[in-house]
């Protein structure tokens, strides 16, 4: 990330000195106005990174009441960790389908992390659904979501056996997707 942000500040650089010149007083202001702005951003961005904490660490709540953390869900094997909320359309339409590869995909653990509801909504939500889910979690404060980066619903998130990230989804799986992500991480 760092990389590519200091790339892309070249890259502007670049292009305003050769441009400078010939540009009136207001677009050299528009310019050096954007770029201060590019800059600033980088910086939050650099700043955060940082104070990310490890996904792993984050205290969350089972739907049964009792306080956990996604290592001990993730019990050594590969783990998939859904972020979702019952009033996500896209969370709903994909919700059978990793249901159904929770069930049949023993060899990584499936975690379903609320964004932001509470333990009532989501009993209800799951109580009138046609499938079943474990490893159901509340995140009320959307900690795991902030810390994927993501203010968009649903995200998935795919960890190897160390717990390192491999691959971010943003937006619903469609079971093509899902089949090559668990492919990514039984190669792993």
């Amino acid at each position: 990330m760092i990389k590519s942000f200091l790339i892309a500040i070249a890259a502007v650089w670049g292009a305003i000195r050769r441009g400078w010149a010939g540009l009136s007083p207001s677009k050299r202001n528009t310019l050096a106005l954007a770029l201060l702005v590019l800059v600033w951003l980088g910086i939050i961005g650099v700043m955060r990174q940082g104070e990310k904490p490890a996904p792993s660490a984050i205290q969350v709540s089972m739907l049964s009441g009792e306080s956990t953390n996604l290592a001990a869900l993730a019990d050594g094997k590969p783990m998939i960790v859904n972020l979702w909320a019952s009033w996500c359309p896209p969370c709903r339409h994909e919700m059978p389908m990793l249901a159904a590869a929770q069930k049949q995909e023993s060899w990584a653990s499936f975690v379903f992390a609320n964004q932001g509801e509470s333990k009532a909504t989501v009993q209800q939500f799951l109580s009138a659904s046609p499938f079943y889910l474990t490893n159901v979690i509340l995140d009320p404060d959307t900690q795991l979501g902030r810390v994927a980066g993501s203010a968009m619903l649903p995200v998935t998130l795919f960890y190897d056996t160390h717990g390192q990230l491999i691959d971010t989804h943003l937006g619903e799986l469609s079971a093509a997707a899902l089949g090559k992500k668990l492919n990514l991480l039984r190669t792993r």
